[in-house]
Order: C-alpha cells, then structure tokens, then sequence
C-alpha cells in the first residue's frame, strides 16, 4: 500500500514538473559549439576564464579535511584545464534536450572515484544544520531531492554566447576561496560578484571510452588535483 501511494505521489510530481517545464517558456541550453545540450550525455562545466577566475575545470575536492566526506566542488588552479564530465537530467521525466530555467538534476561522471563510494555523485546545496550563509555545494545529493534542483540560466548577451550561470530556489552557484588549498569552492551566493559563468562543453566520444592506464592516472589526477 506504501509503495503504491509513493508511486501515486512521484506520478503527480512528474507532472508538475513536466508542466512547470512548458510553463517556463525556456530556451534551448546549447553547448560551446551551438548544438543542444542532450539528456544525459556527458558534458564539462567549464568555468568561464576572467581577470578573477583562472577558467579550471570543475572536480570534486574536500572542504574540510575532517570529516573528509560529503565532497565539495572546487576548481582546478590550471587555466581551461576541464575537470570532471557531468551529466544533466530531469528528476521524474526525460524529455531529449535540456531547457532554460527547467529543474535538473547534475551528475558526475566518473568511474574513478576513489573516496567517499558511500555517496551518490549527485550536486547538492549543504542544507545542514552547520552549513554556512554561503552554503557549499556538496556530491552526494538525491535527485528527487529540492536541494538536488538546479536551473540553467542565460547569463545575458554581454557575457558571450552560450553562457550559462547554475541557479536554484534559494540562490546562484558562485565560487569562493576554499578553506583547503585556497582553489575557488563552489557555494550558493546572493552576491553577483560571485557567480559562476560556465559553457558546456561536449565530451569526445574517444573521452568516453575504456581509458587506458595511462588516462586513468590522468583523469585520477584530474579528479584530485590538489594531492
């Protein structure tokens, strides 16, 4: 009986959901190339490079070296070196193409990932008791979760083309200097001078193969840079 309310409760869900995304009167989330950006396909969240922002690539990093999990997000202190491929999604239902200001979820995608395995790779905002003003985002979230939720936002037409900012109920995703090798952590801020402007970038089909050792230390460094 309890599995069959649940299924009636995640039904209606799917279609609030569903009719929240043909109510937002979005627009197409494109790569760095223009193209769409697919359901469930593997991109990197490359930051977009500044004055203030290196442009590194997106891994996952502790915020504190106790405890060490749930891991943060931080950047890589290497200009447009790419970090760890992500994959976007709807929470209940799986249309082809992600939309502007549509909820979705953001996965890591990795088969390295050596701490922290207890951990779904699913981005969350920190609701905790002890989270900070500026809450970190954190890897271990629950898609059916609210603070699982993020939007896909236009920056606006003077940040470049195809440039996106990450946003959900409660804020924008920026960076700030992380307590841990002082590499940019991501948080939830209210402060524009803060925010995070990313591009999608399609990973190559070769990126996804079966890597060779000699790739698997790289991506392995790649996840954990600051070791």
């Amino acid at each position: 009986m309890k599995m069959k309310k649940r299924s009636v409760i995640v039904f209606f869900i799917s279609l609030l959901l569903a009719a929240a995304i043909c109510a937002t009167n979005g627009e197409l989330v494109k790569d760095s190339d223009g193209n769409p950006v697919q359901v469930a396909r593997p991109y990197f969240i490359q930051p977009v490079k500044t004055e203030n922002n290196s442009g590194g690539g997106l891994v996952p990093a502790p915020n504190t070296i106790f405890p060490l999990c749930p891991l943060g997000i931080s950047q890589i202190p290497i200009a447009d070196q790419p970090g760890l491929p992500v994959s976007v999604t709807y929470p209940f239902i799986l249309p082809a193409l992600i939309v502007t200001s549509s909820i979705v979820n953001i996965e890591f995608k990795s088969n390295i990932w050596p701490v922290c395995n207890e951990f779904s790779k699913y981005w969350e905002v920190d609701d905790s008791s002890n989270a900070s003003k500026e809450p970190a985002i954190l890897i271990g979230g629950n898609p059916t979760s609210p603070n699982s939720w993020f939007k896909i936002e236009k920056a606006g037409e003077e940040s470049g083309e195809n440039t996106y900012k990450l946003t959900t109920l409660n804020g924008t995703v920026g960076a700030i200097q992380g307590a841990c090798f002082r590499a940019p952590q991501l948080v939830l801020t209210n402060d524009d001078a803060k925010i995070l402007l990313v591009k999608f970038k399609k990973v190559n089909d070769d990126t996804t193969a079966i890597p060779s050792t000699s790739t698997v230390d790289s991506l392995r460094q790649r996840m954990f840079p600051f070791y």
